[in-house]
């Protein structure tokens, strides 16, 4: 079964859907904080200067999606879904910033919860990819479950870096999402 890297899920609170082109100003509107990236490898994202590129390399890769709030529509972040380079198959799932309205609660975790049971379908893990100094996301990542598994060297499309390396087992995954609303 082949992986659809832009589902339309619909969860209780949260629906993720493929980004569009005409997505940029919601998006960006999530993404023009400056805490959102300070403790990201991209400080600056937060300038639409640097969004821009940013932006048009997530609608090229055909793999992410927009966040929105269900029941406004508001858009309050985006994610992304790709494979793992260090193997031919895995899926991982990156590239996620929120809105910094949307943290402390449950939106990271129901979106993780929506986005990895949507691999769970097909994939026995999920893998993700997190910089070294990025405290809050190795944080956000542990308490789903993953347990980083190495550190590596890998190019993930903006040259090669440093990157904890976290996987999280289907088997080990507490939290179902409820797909059905």
């Amino acid at each position: 079964m082949a992986f659809d890297y832009q589902p339309y899920i619909i969860g209780q609170s949260l629906v993720v859907r493929p980004i569009a082109a005409d997505d940029f100003d919601g998006l960006y509107q999530a993404a023009n904080d400056p805490l959102i990236w300070a403790g990201h490898p991209a400080r600056n994202r937060h300038q639409i200067e640097v969004f821009r590129p940013y932006f048009e390399m997530l609608l090229e890769t055909g793999a992410a999606v927009v966040v929105l709030v269900k029941h406004t529509g508001q858009i309050i972040g985006c994610s992304r879904f790709y494979e793992a380079p260090t193997s031919g198959r895995e899926i991982s799932i990156g590239y996620t910033f929120l809105n910094r309205a949307s943290w402390g609660g449950t939106v990271n975790a129901d979106l993780k919860a929506l986005m990895m049971g949507h691999v769970f379908k097909i994939m026995p893990e999920v893998w993700f990819h997190i910089d070294p100094t990025n405290i809050r996301s190795q944080k956000a990542t542990a308490k789903l479950g993953a347990v980083c598994m190495s550190q590596e060297d890998l190019d993930l499309g903006t040259g090669t870096t440093r990157w904890m390396c976290f996987r999280l087992l289907k088997s080990d995954w507490a939290t179902k999402p409820n797909e059905d609303e």
